[in-house]
């Protein structure tokens, strides 16, 4: 009877163990790291970051892929200097490899084609987009610029972009100021990108 007794309890001490295990709340996945504002590209006067927010940007997300990434499981980081130079960083993570693989291709083509849509939806609007290549960072990141220019007010704007992927985690980087594709910090930006990819995976 004491062996049959002690049995029951070793059993039921089990059973409670297993319960509690199933009721504990999942862990939650780790997400992605953002830029800092000091890995942004060099600027006379200071970067500073806003907080990382849920969703996208407003207006749909970012100049030249509007509505492309999904608000759910995306974040944003809003940067800025007191030259009104500007920047953002949005990243999503996608439900599986594949789609994180298909929203870069469909970034890709938003921000390739960018400026020849920019000159259709604005007569008068001068945008060249090119394309500067791709990174050897996780599984690539690919950099685009954007060069626009407003004969009727006459201001120049260069801005630049970058996507990239590290498993099911897509990042898309923004930088621009006034200006023109000569004055934009190239190189540095492709500095900034590598860092944002690198920090997309634990």
């Amino acid at each position: 009877m004491n062996k049959l007794r002690t049995a029951l309890a070793t059993a039921a001490t089990a059973a409670l163990g297993l319960a509690a295990l199933a009721t504990a709340p999942a862990q939650a996945a780790a997400q992605p790291a953002f830029l800092a504002a000091s890995q942004l590209p060099p600027s006379s006067t200071p970067w500073t970051a806003t907080q990382v927010f849920t969703g996208i940007p407003e207006n749909g997300g970012v100049l030249c892929a509007p509505y492309k990434i999904p608000a759910q499981n995306s974040r944003y980081r809003e940067f800025s200097t007191e030259l009104d130079t500007h920047a953002v960083q949005v990243t999503t993570v996608a439900r599986t490899e594949a789609d994180a693989v298909k929203l870069v291709d469909t970034l890709r083509k938003a921000l390739a084609g960018c400026g020849p849509l920019l000159e259709q939806q604005n007569p008068g609007l001068k945008a060249v987009s090119a394309a500067h290549g791709k990174l050897a960072v996780e599984e690539g990141a690919w950099v685009y610029s954007l060069d626009t220019a407003d004969p009727q007010i006459g201001i120049n704007d260069i801005h630049l972009f970058s996507v990239g992927r590290d498993g099911r985690a897509v990042t898309l980087v923004r930088w621009g100021q006034m200006g023109d594709l000569d004055n934009a910090p190239l190189t540095a930006f492709r500095t900034t990108t590598k860092t944002a990819v690198d920090k997309l995976l634990p």
